[in-house]
């Protein structure tokens, strides 16, 4: 068995989060996870909300919000959107849990006292009308470099090169349209560029990455440098140094503690497992290979500046230095980032309105019908579009003719025949018989080495290829007019049965929910496919702060099936089948499509009419 550490990019808690979200860190992640316990592995799954920043303090000023109960609320709501979705983490918290700060303070400290953090000075964007300090990415203006309008105050996402609010010309505040103001003030830099090289060589050793990520990551290092890590804000970690440790203005960046996250998560789940050293075989064994799942406008985030703080950490910069207690920390193994995903041809944007809601759509539709329209649809190595028709179809000519059809089929001509998984008579097998048992079985490697490579498109379509092949060894055996040899009729069935259980095995890690029901449907009894448990528990180190998490049980053997062929329990009872997916009427599509544009009409109206609001008191 070996141990596999799987990040998943933290969720910011200013708003529910839309399908786009979900289909870039949440459902690939849970398919690899699910995937690699089933191969055997002890897999770690680790994320939360991420909770500091001035976007928190804008959205809860507006809702006349404290930043923490903003915080606490959008924390319940991602939490539950994430469990009904079926994600199945070992640990999902918060970034303001007592035991996160304590973990982001050491870091700060040893990349400090390793010399890879400074102080010096920064411009920072100031809002005249609130004399509050304006976060980077709520300044646009128009790129200095491809002069591409629209470009925010860290990144332009037209060329992808990092920027300073300053840098922009002609920038503007997202929030009310005011134009900044630009003070010096001081800060803590992150020192890049002394661990531009280390960073740079430990990526040109990187295999099996997705074309686009890798050559992004690369050329990050075209021009490296420092960065701030603290803000002049009143909302954040403690910055751990005299002098600044009090001071309710300066606070750690969102960005420098969020990605701390994945290991402080290891260390929550290791203290509540009652072994707190147990994270450090996912995080000191340099066997243990760590995978990031994320949307690709996070990358600099886990190619370069996570890496960046972990080898700070080490002391493996130009500067050298001493690892703390924490480490060394495993640099990751991969970042598996996705494109972007669009919603009937436009950018999903909650702030415009173009959004489809994770709890709207699991409230209509089968979890598994919208885990599976991501997997085979989703923006995995390109860009690609959510559409209502394109949702439909896939649910009604794969999920539910193509597959659910094929499991009751089998099911019902199992019950009504024999009432149970009928014995095989090998001296009535065919050609045929051996040539799909040979085929299913031989899956499992060609599935599995697509999930392996984050390929999944691959995966999902090889598995359903095999759907297809069983449901034509149906037709062609045609079962239901075999009337006079019993022997046979029971091995057709039973090859059947076989061939329906494997594939549905490679299909568990995409569609858990409906994986439980299949391996019932076939006379299976106990947990096929374990899904998460949402729990309310108290923080550690801060009583009386309590908070949901996601957590749960994947053992193999107990309630996590083999990834091989397990063969079918011959006698099993097999009742009358329910149906596994159920067809979605086509009228849905416009119904959809009337909702949205109605919810748009609604949202942008709400909007100018707060943006009126604001530019009144300007005036």
């Amino acid at each position: 068995m070996s141990h596999v550490l799987v990040n998943v990019a933290w969720p910011y808690a200013n708003g529910p989060r839309h399908i786009g979200h979900v289909a870039g860190f949440g459902v690939p992640s849970d398919v690899y996870a699910r995937y690699e316990r089933m191969k055997g592995n002890d897999v770690l799954m680790v994320s939360g909300t991420d909770e500091h920043g001035t976007p928190i303090l804008v959205e809860a000023e507006k809702e006349g919000l404290s930043a923490q109960e903003l915080a606490n609320r959008y924390n319940r709501v991602i939490a539950k959107d994430l469990a009904d979705l079926g994600l199945s983490y070992d640990l999902f918290t918060r970034t303001t849990t007592g035991n996160h700060e304590h973990v982001v303070q050491e870091l700060f400290k040893q990349c400090l006292d390793n010399g890879y953090i400074y102080k010096g000075t920064q411009q920072v964007a100031i809002s005249p009308s609130t004399g509050r300090t304006l976060p980077d990415r709520y300044i646009e203006g128009e790129c200095p470099i491809c002069h591409t309008e629209g470009a925010r105050g860290d990144q332009c996402d037209a060329c992808g090169n990092e920027l300073d609010p300053d840098e922009l010309i002609n920038p503007v505040s997202k929030i009310n349209g005011e134009t900044p103001r630009f003070e010096e003030t001081e800060h803590y830099f992150l020192d890049l560029p002394a661990l531009a090289e280390a960073n740079k060589a430990w990526l040109e050793t990187r295999k099996g990455w997705r074309t686009n990520v890798i050559n992004f990551s690369l050329g990050l290092f075209a021009e490296v440098k420092p960065r701030a890590i603290t803000r002049d804000i009143d909302w954040g970690i403690p910055v751990p140094v005299e002098g600044w440790i009090d001071n309710p203005n300066k606070k750690l960046y969102v960005w420098f503690d969020a990605v701390i996250g994945y290991l402080s998560a290891s260390i929550e789940w290791a203290r509540r497992k009652g072994d707190p050293e147990a994270w450090r075989a996912w995080w000191n064994d340099p066997a243990t290979p760590g995978y990031y799942f994320m949307g690709k406008d996070n990358i600099t985030f886990h190619s370069q500046i996570w890496p960046s703080e972990m080898l700070s950490y080490n002391g493996d910069g130009s500067k050298g230095g001493e690892t703390g207690e924490y480490g060394p920390l495993n640099m990751p193994e991969q970042v598996v980032a996705s494109e972007f995903m669009t919603m009937e041809g436009k950018k999903f944007s909650s702030s415009r309105g173009i959004v489809i809601y994770v709890k709207d759509i699991l409230a209509r539709y089968p979890v598994d019908a919208v885990r599976y329209y991501i997997s085979v649809a989703g923006p995995e190595s390109s860009d690609s579009d959510f559409t209502w028709a394109e949702f439909v179809r896939h649910n009604n000519e794969e999920l539910a003719a193509s597959w659910g059809n094929l499991v009751n089929r089998v099911a019902n001509l199992i019950h009504k025949n024999f009432g149970e998984i009928p014995a095989l008579d090998e001296d009535s097998m065919t050609e045929m018989d051996r040539g799909l048992l040979e085929e299913t079985a031989a899956a499992f490697d060609v599935v599995g080495s697509s999930i392996e490579s984050h390929r999944q498109k691959n995966a999902l379509g090889e598995a359903m290829r095999v759907v297809g092949d069983i449901n034509k060894y149906i037709s062609a055996t045609e079962p239901w007019k075999i009337k006079d040899d019993e022997a046979r009729l029971a091995t057709v069935l039973h090859v059947a049965a076989q061939a329906v259980s494997d594939a549905n095995h490679l299909l568990a890690p995409f569609l858990p929910h409906a994986a439980q029901k299949v391996w019932e449907a076939l006379g299976g009894t106990g947990v096929f496919s374990p899904l998460p448990e949402l729990r309310e528990v108290e923080d550690l180190d801060k009583p009386g702060f309590t908070y949901p998490i996601i957590t749960g049980d994947y053992e193999l053997g107990v309630n996590v099936h083999p990834w091989k062929s397990e063969p079918i329990e011959v006698g099993a009872p097999v009742a009358k089948p329910e149906p596994i997916f159920a067809k979605i009427p086509k009228e849905a599509v416009e119904e959809e499509l009337a909702r949205f544009d109605a919810e748009l009409a609604a949202r942008r109206e709400a909007e100018a009419q707060r943006l009126a609001a604001e530019q009144a008191k300007l005036a």
